[in-house]
């Protein structure tokens, strides 16, 4: 529900010269107002990193603020290989929470060639494992305990996955050294999941943190209810420009990496069009500064605190501010088979600075958009 108030600006006489008209006008404008709010169904995040220890216990209360569900990676140290250590990581997520949360996590497992169709069994018994995850090995943070052959050593844990309807979450970039790092998208279609796709059919897939316009093209061409994919903020609203304005920046670092802007309007032009195939997906990845602003930095984006934000400002850019709940709310629990949250966020269209970062006993987390202001501001109701 959008709810809009405008006050007009009005143009007075002005005794003083006609050169001082312009400044005065834009001065008499500013000070007008335009205040718009979106009532929206609470939001989920369908892809997020929460880390564990100190880290889970600082960065955990950004999403539970404004997310009601999200799937969480298993990508730790040691990664979530079983239905017994998600149950444990659940556990500890729910003690970090602040006090009254309704936040709920969703638990994954981590791919991987040992995998045994019995863990898939268990992980559907459980109640509180909702997908698997697909590391290629070596393809992004912790992920050297990933599938080094999909079809030869994982393929009888993904027929039990038909049969159990639990979903693959595939991190879509081959790592073999000597394709380009801009083109491991689009040749992990090519090579790993269009196959994969046309030998189990009935697999649900979900594509996380689509970069490319291949990849908003594969998504489109695949039967609906199928296979869907997650978009995150950074790749909505920067392109691989922003790895490199004004010196090396360490914080637009992610993976898969930002691509070039063709790519970035094809993906808004995608999750703005109403299409049910795209939903949130924040691939929010929290590091210390010392972390990402070293020799060797890590990647990832912090961005659970300006998500929403950022979100509401690509659809509005692209006259899509209807279509945003859908993206938010419905497209993922519809995909997942869950149902829609019932309770609700505010957006007001009211200025805020984000933090430069936020600071903890061990150390600084610098969020994605750092000092920037924003134009829309989450609230709970």
């Amino acid at each position: 529900m959008i709810k809009t108030s405008v006050l007009l600006c009005k143009t007075l006489p002005l005794p003083f010269p006609s050169s001082n008209i312009r400044r005065v006008r834009r001065l008499k404008c500013k000070a007008s107002t335009m205040d718009m709010e979106l009532t929206l169904t609470r939001p989920d995040d369908w892809h997020l990193h929460l880390r564990d220890g100190d880290l889970l216990e600082a960065v955990v209360p950004h999403s539970a603020s404004h997310f009601e569900r999200a799937i969480v990676m298993p990508n730790l140290k040691p990664p979530i290989t079983t239905t017994a250590a998600a149950v444990a990581y659940r556990e500890s997520i729910l003690k970090a929470l602040p006090a009254n949360s309704n936040f709920t996590p969703l638990m994954t497992l981590y791919l991987t060639d040992s995998t045994s169709p019995e863990e898939i069994k268990l992980a559907r018994k459980s109640g509180v494992v909702f997908a698997v995850k697909l590391y290629p090995a070596g393809a992004t943070t912790n992920s050297q305990a990933g599938v080094t052959d999909l079809f030869g050593k994982c393929l009888p844990v993904l027929e039990e996955m038909v049969e159990q309807n639990m979903p693959l979450l595939v991190h879509g970039e081959v790592t073999d050294p000597n394709v380009d790092i801009f083109d491991r998208e689009k040749v992990f279609i090519d090579t790993v999941l269009q196959p994969l796709i046309q030998r189990l059919p009935q697999l649900k897939v979900v594509m996380e943190h689509i970069t490319t316009m291949d990849a908003v093209r594969f998504v489109e061409s695949c039967d609906n209810g199928s296979v869907a994919a997650t978009v995150t903020p950074q790749h909505l609203v920067l392109n691989r420009n922003a790895l490199f304005q004004g010196g090396l920046q360490p914080h637009s670092y992610c993976l898969p990496v930002l691509k070039r802007e063709t790519h970035r309007q094809a993906i808004v032009s995608a999750v703005t069009s109403g299409s049910k195939r795209f939903f949130l997906g924040t691939d929010s990845a929290p590091h210390e500064r010392k972390r990402k602003e070293c020799p060797c930095g890590c990647a990832g984006i912090y961005n659970a605190p300006v998500a929403l934000s950022l979100y509401t400002k690509v659809f509005e850019e692209a006259g899509a501010l209807d279509k945003l709940e859908a993206f938010t709310s419905f497209n993922g629990p519809d995909f997942y088979g869950l149902p829609r949250n019932i309770s609700k966020i505010k957006l007001t269209k009211a200025q805020w600075k984000v933090p430069e970062s936020f600071s903890f006993p061990f150390g600084d987390i610098v969020p994605m958009s750092a000092g920037e202001t924003l134009d829309w501001q989450p609230e709970s109701i």
